[in-house]
């Protein structure tokens, strides 16, 4: 199996990674529906009407411009066009005016006053925020023929990350909540965790999609101080500059694919018994040529 890593350098709108993030797993959901027809369901064989393979599973890596996501447990009631307000879940009212629409967000306005997005989403988990300083990671695969349990998928996220901060000198830690954490540095060492990295997912018929959220510089600890970060109260976020390292998104991005893919294919991913294809090869695609797969 070959698995696909699209890479975008420059701060890209949320909107648009979202509109291909959905290409991307409707194309998978169409090769499993088609190939899951019995013959008597299955329309007559034409040269393009099932392919021969399936879509290769896709990484995208990116940075999006200032942007506040919702999950499922924090959708509020649908927005539409004909709306006067922006319907927000609880979480994110007290920040309000910080909220432009949906294509207009930048890190400041005019004035210079920070402003964001606001992105209703279907992953798991709750309130939380991505933009410039963090590395964002959406996973498109199908579970099953990777052999992965949707458990154990969020397990290869995390230690994933766990690989790439011990890469960094920092150590990573999972605890009972969501997400990557790095253990206090204080001198008595009973501070609590700071979270490095966000973990949500979203599945149908064993297709995933979304990701994490990897906090590589001190850029993004403005806007977490703003809302409690996945429902949490009282726990703070930190990053890889906050930890005393630097590095850049790109280098971040091309450590995580890799640890992924080693963890993807050990044999011990998801325990004894565990069986699924194997990542043969890693390649760089672009933008157009997914779009245009």
């Amino acid at each position: 199996m070959r698995l696909a890593h699209l890479h975008l350098p420059n701060i890209t709108p949320f909107s648009r990674v979202s509109h291909l993030q959905e290409t991307l797993t409707t194309r998978l959901l169409a090769y499993k529906k088609l190939t899951s027809q019995s013959p008597s369901q299955s329309p007559t064989p034409t040269p393009t009407s099932t392919p021969s393979t399936p879509p290769d599973p896709t990484i995208i890596t990116f940075t999006p411009n200032p942007v506040y996501t919702t999950g499922r447990r924090d959708l509020p009631p649908s927005n539409t066009a004909s709306a006067k307000t922006l319907s927000l879940p609880p979480g994110l009212e007290p920040i309000r005016p910080l909220l432009v629409p949906d294509g207009d967000g930048h890190s400041y306005s005019p004035a210079g006053e920070r402003k964001a997005e606001y992105h209703p989403t279907l992953r798991g988990g709750q309130t939380t925020y991505h933009g410039p300083g963090q590395m964002v990671a959406y996973t498109i695969l199908d579970l099953k023929r990777l052999g992965l349990t949707p458990r154990c998928h969020i397990r290869v996220l995390e230690n994933s990350v766990v690989d790439v901060l011990r890469k960094y000198g920092i150590p990573g830690v999972i605890t009972e909540d969501p997400g990557v954490w790095v253990p206090s540095s204080s001198s008595s060492g009973t501070g609590a965790p700071k979270k490095i990295t966000a973990v949500g997912v979203h599945l149908r018929r064993n297709i995933s999609s979304y990701g994490i959220g990897f906090n590589v510089t001190e850029e993004p600890m403005w806007y977490f101080r703003q809302i409690v970060a996945c429902g949490l109260e009282g726990r703070e976020a930190t990053s890889l500059e906050g930890q005393g390292v630097q590095s850049s998104i790109g280098d971040v991005a091309g450590q995580f694919v890799e640890a992924f893919t080693k963890r993807i294919n050990a044999d011990f991913a998801c325990g004894d018994g565990a069986s699924g294809e194997k990542i043969e090869e890693v390649y760089n695609v672009r933008e157009e040529d997914l779009l245009r797969a």
